[in-house]
């Protein structure tokens, strides 16, 4: 398992921060059947349960809007991916269908609140350190390009900022050749759901992305 330092700034501001993390050897494919159609029931019972303007009030999305305020950032301009998503679903526009694994990475998201990061795991250098986005600090979001990161939670390693709650960077996204899969739970509020959302997680890898190497960890 990689080794992730949560910095003395950001734990200053935000006491309670954790991260779970999932690192596992996949393999990326057209999502299956199976995992489609789990895809859909989820979505579907979303939509049922909740009103666009409820998605922001998820215990878990409400603290990771109160954590970017803390840090002075604007959570309605710099949505957190988990709300993001929720919401796209609420309005019946569906998740983007990308692959196997980020399939299953937006659908943990979504059921559980939490934003998570996706990252190709040979794409980061060296130790990792989760912090705060610095002013003009370069960041190339997928689909996004430059995404402004100043007062945003990130994790660096000696290469620069690659992942936010908001977005991931192009630079360790997930590509067909990835094989090292790290999966990274940003946890604001050291949340008893966190270990719940992990195992779900792990599950849904093994059973419908036959996916068998598996380590998690909770810093």
């Amino acid at each position: 398992m990689i080794e992730i330092l949560i910095s003395g700034e950001i734990r200053r501001v935000l006491p309670d921060i954790r991260l779970g993390c999932i690192k596992a050897d996949v393999r990326v494919l057209p999502s299956s059947s199976d995992l489609s159609g789990y895809v859909e029931e989820v979505c579907n019972n979303l939509k049922e349960r909740l009103r666009v303007e409820d998605v922001g009030k998820i215990d878990i999305i409400s603290d990771t809007k109160h954590a970017y305020r803390q840090l002075g950032k604007d959570p309605s301009r710099y949505r957190p991916s988990a709300e993001a998503l929720t919401r796209r679903v609420v309005q019946g526009k569906g998740l983007y269908q990308v692959n196997n694994i980020v399939d299953t990475l937006n659908i943990i998201s979504i059921k559980h609140g939490f934003s998570i990061g996706g990252y190709d795991l040979d794409w980061i250098a060296g130790n990792v350190e989760v912090g705060i986005g610095g002013q003009n600090e370069p960041y190339k979001a997928i689909g996004r390009g430059q995404l402004n990161i100043e007062h945003l939670p990130i994790l660096r390693d000696r290469t620069g900022a690659f992942g936010s709650p908001t977005s991931d960077s192009g630079r360790t996204m997930i590509r067909n050749e990835t094989r090292d899969f790290l999966m990274v739970f940003f946890d604001f509020s050291s949340s008893a759901m966190l270990q719940e959302a992990m195992d779900d997680a792990v599950a849904l890898y093994r059973d419908l992305c036959d996916v068998k190497e598996i380590e998690t960890k909770i810093y």
